[in-house]
């Protein structure tokens, strides 16, 4: 009810749906005028042909009843003529009544009204006292990206949609959406503009350039960034007015030239943070291959510590005893002189030069190879048309016309003797396809590979490709950085440098306690204690209460480290415990839901099984056979064993504080947010647990 007016008015101020309600209020007073014509009819033929007075009245309930097929059999024709006659009524009142009128009603009203709905869902103006916001001006692939990232950082923001229908669907899904004109100045007055924190400007370089000074002349000092498409526009934008110009499909051709193997090993500087350099250097034609992290002496003769390393496109945590594969890429972090003693320690590499294929002369393909001619690198683009390679011959050594997928032209073109090959064309299909075709041409190959859609990551990786990039996950990461105020750290695809604070389980803790790399796969680069910045680290670094923890990782893995931590700030005021998942294949131990047990009003229920020296006698179990059923709500009555000589069983839901040795490790917990075992390493326990749908044995 609260839009219901609103609604009226669209339906009758628009001029479809005013033209809809005319033809359907100009249909049913045809139907009207059918209906009083049969109904005069009925007289006719029953006084005339019947003989039989009828009121008027009687009818329109014939002609009603007849029409809509009801068919009482109360009154009725018993001559021919009246017969035709009702023959004819019923197969009108079929068509006009029974068919055309639904349709008609769904079409001209039904229809329109519910757009109404959706059209006055999304709200016009954001909430009184909003600041601190990002205004975003379209929602599109790279909004969508940076809507998950804002949200992850408690960021609030607003996305602007011209199309009401739109915007109330992005309503419903839960986005923080204002409908309007995103070139209006009224809009922007709505959105609270001279109080927010950004104005990012992502649509065509024309529209961003109107919409940059419509919002300089409401917010002079308000931080605006766009993205362009040509290079070309990156003047006028700022000319505008931009804060920032961001040039992605150049800046991507730029970080896919950096990732190629240039034939001699040197270290790359990918990104900074607050002073620290993260750098890359590929294994391979150097001498740490077959060697482990801790054999290098890289600490001892840079300073430089080991944070990481790619292997087919996964980041993993480097531990001492990590063995490096000529395959692996280690990513480093230190300052830029300990890059540079790094980089002097490397081998000199092979006199000869070989060449990179670039295959794709767009934007992307263009700016790739601009940047692989500053390293002194010799390029081979590869395209279909020669009209798509005429840009790009300035910057290339040779050029090749035709089908990428055929064998010939890539052997023309050098794919044996290449070290490297970079995909620019906008198709992940067609990059899955040459990805794995490269690699089979040539398995020594390092490929380079753009990507669209990012649910296409895996699959390119799957197919052989080394670094994935896109311009999405560039164009998100800049507008982030701006927003942190430091340079763009970009390691690959889903990979981010993130701080967090040190969570209260962890303070005080050396780092080799911590867990979180085995655990949750992130790979701590530095710690940030007050303005002093810790690196290297070492496994004895104490995580100082109030310090902030610099990570590398998935957002996956940086929210199983946050469930983590949060699951262990629970308050433990209640032991309630309940399995559920439980099955033969989980570690032949006993496996604990997180979840919360059925019928427990108390929300502070400890969640996880974190105890080291309690022991859950099966014997005791009530309902084991359904206990793995996600909608069981029963909880499981078992003893539980809390280190007593008398072996006092303690009921679920009695205090913790019953309970002896509680362990708030963040193993366990995060050991449970994935749905591991959990295991109950009590020096007593003797045997383990096995759960099996129909029965629970034990097995020693």
């Amino acid at each position: 009810m609260k839009y219901l007016p609103s609604q009226l008015a669209y339906l009758t101020t628009d001029r479809e749906a005013r033209t809809n309600l005319r033809a359907l209020a100009r249909y049913l007073v045809f139907l009207a005028a059918l209906v009083a014509l049969y109904t005069f009819l009925f007289h006719v033929i029953k006084l005339n042909v019947e003989r039989e007075q009828h009121s008027w009245v009687t009818g329109l309930y014939w002609t009603l009843v007849v029409m809509t097929t009801l068919g009482f059999g109360d009154i009725t024709f018993t001559s021919d003529t009246g017969r035709i006659f009702s023959i004819v009524v019923l197969l009108s009142g079929v068509v006009f009544l029974l068919v055309m009128l639904p349709f008609l009603f769904i079409r001209l009203f039904y229809a329109p009204w519910l757009e109404a709905r959706v059209r006055q869902r999304a709200p016009r103006r954001v909430p009184p006292g909003t600041q601190g916001h990002v205004i975003i001006a379209e929602y599109d692939a790279i909004a969508a990206g940076l809507v998950d990232r804002l949200v992850a950082e408690g960021i609030p923001y607003v996305v602007i949609e011209r199309d009401p229908a739109r915007a109330g669907q992005l309503f419903g899904d839960h986005i923080a959406v204002l409908a309007g004109e995103n070139d209006s100045r009224a809009t922007y007055e709505r959105a609270a503009a001279p109080a927010a924190r950004m104005v990012l400007a992502n649509c065509e370089d024309t529209t961003n350039t109107n919409i940059t000074l419509t919002v300089r002349e409401i917010a002079p000092d308000l931080a605006i960034v766009t993205i362009v498409e040509e290079q070309d526009s990156v003047d006028i934008l700022q000319l505008s007015g931009a804060t920032s110009v961001l040039p992605m499909k150049h800046q991507l051709g730029d970080y896919l030239a950096n990732r190629v193997d240039a034939g001699r090993p040197e270290a790359h500087i990918v990104g900074q943070f607050r002073g620290l350099q993260i750098a890359e250097l590929p294994a391979h034609d150097t001498p740490f291959v077959g060697r482990k992290v801790h054999e290098t002496n890289l600490r001892h003769q840079t300073g430089l510590s080991v944070v990481g390393f790619w292997e087919r496109g996964k980041l993993r945590p480097a531990y001492p005893q990590t063995a490096i594969q000529a395959e692996s890429v280690l990513v480093v972090a230190g300052t830029g002189a300990q890059v540079a003693a790094l980089n002097a320690l490397l081998p000199d590499g092979s006199p000869r030069v070989a060449p990179v294929l670039v295959i794709g002369a767009g934007k992307v393909g263009h700016a790739a190879a601009r940047a692989l001619r500053r390293k002194g690198l010799p390029v081979h683009a590869i395209d279909r048309t020669e009209a798509a390679l005429a840009p790009i011959a300035d910057d290339v050594a040779a050029m090749f016309t035709g089908d990428a997928a055929d064998r010939r032209l890539l052997e023309r073109a050098g794919i044996l003797e290449a070290r490297s090959v970079v995909l620019t064309t906008n198709d992940d299909a067609m990059n899955i396809y040459l990805a794995v075709y490269c690699r089979r041409l040539n398995p020594d190959l390092r490929i380079v590979s753009r990507i669209t859609h990012e649910r296409n990551l895996e699959a390119i990786h799957r197919a052989g490709a080394d670094f994935v990039l896109s311009y999405t996950t560039l164009a998100v990461e800049a507008v982030m950085s701006l927003l942190r105020g430091h340079p763009p750290v970009l390691l690959g695809e889903g990979v981010e440098l993130f701080s967090v604070p040190v969570p209260a389980s962890l303070a005080g803790r050396p780092l080799r306690d911590s867990g979180i790399g085995s655990r949750t796969g992130l790979s701590v680069v530095a710690l940030q204690h007050g303005d002093r910045l810790i690196a290297p680290l070492t496994s004895e670094t104490l995580l100082a209460p109030g310090a902030e923890l610099l990570m590398l990782g998935s957002h996956d893995q940086r929210a199983l480290f946050t469930e983590a931590s949060e699951l262990l700030g629970i308050p433990v005021d209640d032991l309630a415990l309940r399995f559920d998942g439980a099955r033969s294949a989980d570690d032949d131990d006993a496996l604990a839901a997180h979840r919360r047990t059925g019928g427990d009003g108390d929300h502070r229920i400890l969640r996880a099984p974190l105890a080291r020296h309690l022991l859950v006698r099966l014997r005791d179990v009530y309902d084991t056979r359904d206990a793995w059923q996600r909608l069981d709500a029963g909880r499981i009555h078992a003893a539980v064993i809390a280190d007593e000589p008398d072996s006092g069983s303690l009921r679920a839901g009695h205090r913790a504080r019953l309970v002896a040795h509680l362990d708030n490790g963040l193993d366990d917990a995060v050991d449970l947010v994935r749905r591991r075992a959990v295991l109950h390493d009590d020096q007593h326990l003797c045997g383990e647990w096995r759960f099996d749908f129909r029965r629970c044995e034990r097995r020693r």
